[in-house]
């Protein structure tokens, strides 16, 4: 039968709509998260360990059901560690593929590049690991899952008094970096408050090379403690300057540290970092991370693996707790998490800061001679 103009028409627009609806259907059924994480760069080992944490939560909640019915999926962009970067995938994440939820990135210049414009989006944002205390300030779309850096900077200042039992400090930190700085800032204040005295505080500018002479100032200050807060490669810069130097005092550094045992030699011995969580430790959930872990990348997940894999799993639970995918519903039902995951019991303070514990934990050498950490104590907020 020959249709009419009028029935012709009519009859595509029943079929756009049931298209229409089909493909609305389709995509209800899945949840997009995306991930900015630097996956190449100077700090990859941050991106690339968060990011194989991020994918075994989804896969370990897809393969249970999912998550009200619907399954996980990721949308992850590399930033290079680089702020610019960020920003162009951020663009990119909430346009063209339309994800109202982000985690990352994982050090705090990038991250906080994108917070305002999470705020004004209102994209839920909940970073890892970016430590710095203004990165919350944006609005209450803004999350993160690890600790702050006037917490691990006091952490590390008391365990240097306390448990090192260390009467003088040399401080050594990157003048150009908010992380560093604010941990050198923390650190100070905690130090002196236990009782100890700072005998050198030296600086150098982001990508510096050569340390010797800040090196040669404060051996001849002779402290009994040499605090360091940087990330990893820098770190293992200054360390083997800093024992070639002859200064074989203990070492204490920051979450930044974490990916050292593989990027340094034995100079990093005898040194001390906090961090936010321990893979030696007993508690049964940790030991199930770890495990699985080991069993999808044959390797023993660090920190940054950890608090990846516990931003799904708050995530999780506030969709879950929210009935719906609605922004505003998850938002709310975010703040209000209070569980316990990987990286210790979880609550949410009025900037959305975690309260939870840290750990310390020391540089070893395994039983198969390679670098490795042990869990040294946990310090509570």
């Amino acid at each position: 039968m020959k249709m009419t103009g009028k029935l012709a028409c009519a009859a595509a627009s029943v079929l756009i709509a049931l298209s229409a609806a089909g493909c609305s259907k389709k995509e209800s059924n899945t949840i997009n998260l995306g991930g900015i994480f630097p996956l190449s760069g100077n700090v990859a080992v941050y991106g690339v360990e968060c990011k194989k944490g991020v994918d075994l939560a989804i896969e370990e909640i897809n393969a249970a059901g999912g998550v009200n019915g619907k399954q996980l999926a990721l949308v992850s962009e590399d930033d290079e560690g680089n702020p610019d970067k960020t920003v162009n995938a951020f663009k990119k994440l909430t346009t063209k593929d339309g994800v109202k939820i982000i985690i990352g990135s994982l050090t705090s210049g990038c991250t906080q590049s994108i917070t305002t414009l999470s705020q004004a989006g209102k994209i839920i944002q909940i970073a890892p690991a970016a430590t710095a205390s203004a990165i919350t300030d944006a609005g209450n779309y803004i999350f993160r899952a690890c600790f702050i850096d006037p917490f691990q900077g006091t952490v590390g200042g008391k365990f240097a008094a306390e448990t090192l039992g260390s009467k003088k400090a040399a401080i050594f930190y990157d003048v150009g970096n908010d992380y560093s700085v604010g941990l050198e800032e923390n650190f100070k204040t905690s130090f002196e408050a236990n009782g100890g005295q700072i005998v050198a505080l030296e600086s150098y500018s982001t990508g510096d090379k050569d340390f010797n002479a800040q090196l040669t100032k404060i051996k001849n200050a002779a402290p009994d403690v040499v605090y360091l807060p940087d990330y990893y490669g820098t770190v293992a810069l200054i360390a083997k300057q800093l024992r070639a130097q002859g200064i074989n005092t203990p070492i204490v550094g920051a979450d930044g540290w974490d990916g050292l045992t593989t990027n340094a030699g034995e100079e990093v011995l005898n040194g001390f970092y906090s961090n936010h969580y321990a893979a030696d430790s007993t508690d049964p959930a940790v030991q199930t991370f770890v495990n699985s872990f080991k069993t999808k990348y044959s390797e023993e997940p660090n920190s940054f693996a950890a608090l990846g894999y516990d931003c799904v799993y708050m995530l999780r639970d506030a969709i879950v707790k929210a009935g719906s995918t609605d922004n505003e519903a998850v938002r709310s039902a975010l703040e209000a998490t209070n569980g316990d995951y990987v990286t210790g019991h979880l609550t949410f303070d009025a900037k959305h800061n975690p309260v939870k514990s840290a750990v310390m934990l020391e540089i070893v050498k395994g039983s198969d001679g390679k670098l490795t950490t042990a869990y040294k104590t946990t310090v509570n907020p």
